[in-house]
């Protein structure tokens, strides 16, 4: 499988917990947290079968969607919904998903 793609399913996994956690006190938060989520590992997975700079772009919108669904968990644990120790590994896939579609935007010539 294309290791984006993989990362974002992680990713994915690991969000799943803490929105069903941030739900309970906040609701928006945790639907702004899935769907951002959701887009990210979507528009990867679109990118990947698009070329040229229809690619380029797919992988942009996939890594503002990674980026946003990170804030929404670092909302969460400024809020107290969820502590930071749960949050970080959630944060470390986004921080390598948002690296890999970086790379996948700027390939080395």
């Amino acid at each position: 499988m294309f290791e984006a793609q993989t990362i974002a399913h992680e990713f994915i996994a690991a969000v799943r917990p803490l929105v069903e956690r941030i739900e309970l006190r906040d609701k928006s938060l945790a639907d702004q947290l899935r769907r951002a989520a959701t887009s990210a590992a979507l528009n990867t997975a679109e990118g990947n079968r698009r070329d040229g700079r229809d690619r380029a772009a797919r992988f942009r919108i996939a890594a503002g969607e990674c980026a946003e669904a990170a804030t929404a968990v670092q909302v969460a644990t400024g809020w107290g919904y969820v502590p930071a120790a749960a949050g970080a590994p959630a944060l470390a896939l986004a921080d390598r998903l948002c690296a890999v579609l970086w790379r996948l935007r700027h390939p080395r010539r």
